[in-house]
């Protein structure tokens, strides 16, 4: 994988276009919002404005326009997955029906791409935060992203790039386990590795490869091998 892009960014063309959406829908339903006693925040949505803004706001928003203005806030302010949306408005109380009505609709024009989202997830974790496959499908797991989409995002990284960002990791690590003895720093490097996600055959391969390059024995460090 040749090409970086930091999570934040990855959200633009979502929030952009969500952005100008929500746009066109205030101009549309937003005149009737009102403040409370004529001052105070905004209210959200049409919900406890006055009975006069009511009426110049016309009737009250049906569910799916209420679920289009939710998740058009979300997904303004960063991607979300379809599960994450949905949790979202069952928190809010929409009815299924009409949550998922929504729903398929902005994946039909683009607004909500999970295979887009873990793809973007997998390049920017891995490399701002060093995650191996294992993490990044752990993760991705939790926001609702389909078994076969995360297989696809995280095959992307092949073994040698998993392995090279393995090594930077300890790299950057290792000069803050100088002074510690072998056994010390062989735990404490293979730790920081296995927390990310890194199988143990290769987190105690680089960090081995990496103690040897600064001189220690690789003998005395295969004695003194993690779970041994």
């Amino acid at each position: 994988m040749t090409r970086r892009t930091e999570w934040p960014d990855s959200a633009d063309g979502i929030s952009s276009a969500a952005g100008d959406a929500e746009t066109r829908s205030g101009r549309r339903g937003g005149r009737g919002r009102g403040r409370e006693n004529g001052g105070g925040s905004a209210l959200a949505f049409g919900e406890g404005e006055p009975a006069s803004s009511r009426a110049e706001a016309g009737p009250p928003r049906t569910p799916e326009e209420q679920a289009r203005a939710i998740c058009l806030r979300l997904l303004t302010g960063s991607p979300r997955t379809r599960k994450q949306l949905e949790d979202a408005l069952r928190r809010r109380g929409i009815p299924e029906e009409a949550a998922q009505e929504v729903l398929s609709s902005f994946e039909d024009v683009g607004l909500i791409d999970d295979a887009a989202f873990a793809d973007a997830w997998v390049e920017s974790r891995h490399h701002g935060r060093g995650l191996a496959r294992r993490a990044l499908a752990r993760e991705l797991r939790t926001k609702g992203v389909d078994s076969a989409l995360i297989d696809e995002a995280v095959g992307r990284l092949d073994s040698e790039q998993e392995e090279s960002t393995a090594r930077e990791l300890v790299d950057r690590k290792l000069r803050t386990t100088r002074g510690l003895d072998r056994e010390k720093r062989l735990r404490r490097l293979a730790g920081m590795l296995a927390r990310k996600g890194y199988p143990e055959g290769l987190a105690l391969r680089v960090v081995r490869q990496a103690l040897e390059e600064e001189g220690e024995d690789p003998d005395l460090l295969e004695e003194h091998l993690p779970g041994d």
